[in-house]
């Protein structure tokens, strides 16, 4: 999947997470629902006043939007990833990540 695509379903994956509509989304942006679509599909290419646009009507940080992987269904590149973020991680996020897993697996 190409980096626009993978974008485009991140910011899908953030909307349904809100849920809110594309064409309800559109209406906080100012764009049409048309375009949402597209840019979704990674169609096309938004300008960086639209991102951040999106990114506030998300209520997101830019960054979680660009927080994509191409081998998100690889589980060991998601362990390698998830031990590279561990290793930088101090005692308390440490614990606070062992209690969210705990919540997650069990």
């Amino acid at each position: 999947m190409k980096t626009k695509e993978l974008i485009g379903v991140r910011l899908k994956r953030l909307r349904k997470g809100r849920k809110l509509s594309q064409e309800a989304l559109a209406e906080k942006v100012g764009i049409s629902s048309k375009y949402v679509s597209s840019i979704e599909r990674g169609k096309e290419n938004p300008t960086l006043d639209v991102m951040i646009k999106l990114a506030h009507a998300l209520r997101v940080e830019m960054e979680e939007i660009f927080a994509i992987s191409h081998d998100e269904s690889n589980p060991k590149k998601l362990r390698d990833s998830v031990n590279r973020l561990l290793k930088e991680a101090d005692g308390d996020k440490l614990q606070m990540v062992v209690r969210l897993l705990r919540g997650v697996l069990h």
